[in-house]
């Protein structure tokens, strides 16, 4: 019996959307019906270069429209909340990007309302759905090196200071911790868990949104060292250091990567043979759970989301960031 064709709408049609709707494509049993931007004219590019049916010119309609079964939000961090909600609301599916939304208050009201309208909703943390970033996450359960004892996990890259790029708009969540910040967390969390305790520093841009954060994650036994950063280039590698051997997600460990295992000096690299960008993971298992009728994510739980929109909070709150 052939799977139900999920039928996907997309709101907010910027870089991360166009990457989402490439991979989209690539999956079967999986359809964009619906795109949705503040501009009919934007709305209409999209729609004609991924084939979607419908182009809307404000969230709410494509929120209303009975033909869509799940909606991706790619939004600014700041506006999460509302559109997901909205999308709730009308009993649609939502797979949200990450950051779920700017604090732990808007999460929770999100998780309240996705449970009220006894619809699916899901954190887009694409990392965790990723095969080479599972085989790690296999090998720390397992202990097959041992434990874990320390983590260094990085993202850094530059851009000229641009008052008008959503990466450094204040009000919108811009600025490293939550845009990029959040992948280093992200490991420590997904590895280690909670820490005991948090050491952060940060410098900051003229209008006060955060340059750079470096952060200490204490546990007692392990270490975690993290470091996001919007003034300068780094290996955006993932490094976890067992007892018997060291496992490294090489550069631009968030998206597809390669792993390499290092024993007693000798390296040995795993490719994972990726085709696509790495949205069709997340999506895939995005869709499961709506032919399941499940209401959450095993992988990705509303515990975990908590989990983590909490840690952001406390690394804000020690190096004195409001948005």
């Amino acid at each position: 019996m052939k799977e139900k064709t999920i039928k996907w709408g997309i709101i907010g049609l910027g870089s991360i959307a166009n990457k989402f709707a490439t991979d989209l494509a690539t999956i079967e049993n999986a359809e964009l019906v619906a795109v949705a931007s503040r501009s009919q004219e934007k709305a209409d590019e999209f729609a004609k270069k991924y084939h979607s049916k419908k182009a809307y010119d404000s969230y709410e309609k494509l929120a209303k429209d009975s033909g869509v079964d799940a909606v991706y939000i790619a939004t600014p961090h700041s506006f999460h909340k509302a559109h997901s909600i909205l999308c709730l609301q009308n009993k649609k599916a939502v797979l949200c990007e990450k950051p779920f939304a700017m604090n732990l208050q808007e999460v929770q009201e999100m998780i309240a309302v996705a449970k009220e309208n006894n619809v699916l909703l899901m954190e887009a943390l694409w990392t965790y759905f990723l095969p080479h970033y599972q085989y790690v996450l296999n090998i720390f359960k397992t202990k097959k090196y041992g434990d874990l004892k320390e983590l260094k996990a990085d993202f850094g890259f530059s851009r000229p200071y641009d008052t008008k790029s959503r990466l450094f708009k204040k009000e919108v969540g811009g600025g490293s911790l939550l845009d990029i910040g959040i992948y280093p967390i992200f490991v420590a969390l997904s590895t280690l868990g909670n820490p005991l305790d948090i050491v952060a520093n940060a410098t900051f841009f003229e209008n006060g949104a955060d340059s750079e954060c470096n952060m200490f994650f204490d546990y007692g036994n392990a270490k975690a060292y993290l470091k996001s950063t919007l003034i300068k280039e780094t290996p955006t590698e993932a490094i976890f250091t067992f007892n018997d051997a060291i496992v490294r997600v090489n550069t631009m460990f968030h998206q597809p990567s390669t792993v390499t295992i290092i024993i007693d000096n000798k390296e040995e690299t795993i490719d994972f043979g990726y085709k696509t960008i790495g949205y069709n993971f997340e999506t895939e298992h995005f869709n499961q759970l709506i032919r399941d009728e499940k209401k959450e994510s095993d992988v990705m739980t509303f515990e975990f989301s908590e989990k983590l929109i909490k840690t952001l909070d406390k690394v804000r709150y020690l190096i004195g960031l409001e948005y």
